[in-house]
């Protein structure tokens, strides 16, 4: 908890970006009754029987600093799929950083060592060195800063009825954007002083 609280108080530097990074699942269901559309005084209605159509992996990675976001789906959760994403951060979004300094939790793909399912070792241990990872701890999902844009996508974007991956990306698009536009960032007040304090029952006792 201390290292990454220490991490959030760190000036913003462009050759060290901070990167959040986490993701989610999200059930993609269809309507089997069109809808009743909206009308004075009425609401749109829903039936309550749906389809399943799966579901769809979505990495929220967000440089808090820079007031920056991006929602990326995917069909599955994978090793491989997680390490396209760090390719992805390294070589296409950061790619003059010195090193990127990612913050994550201890999801089982979540680790450098995914890079090496993907891509042959010395690209993988190329890509391995751009970062400087640090864990959230178990149970301490509220120290990611993705994890808190997670749950504003979810309230803002993601509480409807959604049928494809398509339909996905359509709903991600605009609010993506709007929130990038505006620079929305996070002002992280918690500091290791105030979890000294706050959470000092967490700490072991010293005789």
């Amino acid at each position: 908890m201390e290292d990454v609280l220490e991490v959030y108080h760190r000036p913003h530097d462009p050759k060290r970006p901070q990167v959040c990074l986490d993701e989610t699942s999200k059930q993609l269901v269809g309507e089997v009754v069109q809808p009743i559309p909206a009308e004075p005084g009425q609401p749109e209605r829903f039936d309550y029987e749906y389809m399943r159509n799966g579901t769809a992996n979505l990495f929220m990675i967000c440089e808090p600093l820079a007031g920056w976001r991006h929602a990326m789906v995917t069909a599955r959760r994978t090793a491989k799929d997680f390490a396209e994403v760090l390719r992805w951060l390294a070589e296409d979004v950061y790619p003059e950083a010195e090193q990127i300094v990612l913050v994550m939790d201890n999801l089982n793909t979540h680790k450098l060592a995914s890079l090496y399912a993907a891509f042959e070792p010395a690209r993988a241990r190329c890509l391995s060195e751009r970062f400087e990872v640090h864990r959230t701890p178990k149970h301490g999902s509220w120290l990611n800063v993705a994890e808190i844009e997670l749950s504003v996508l979810a309230r803002q974007c993601l509480d409807r009825r959604i049928e494809s991956l398509d339909e996905l990306l359509k709903q991600l698009e605009p609010w993506e954007l709007e929130r990038n536009e505006r620079a929305v960032g996070v002002n992280w007040r918690f500091t290791t002083d105030d979890a000294r304090i706050k959470l000092r029952r967490l700490y072991p006792a010293v005789e």
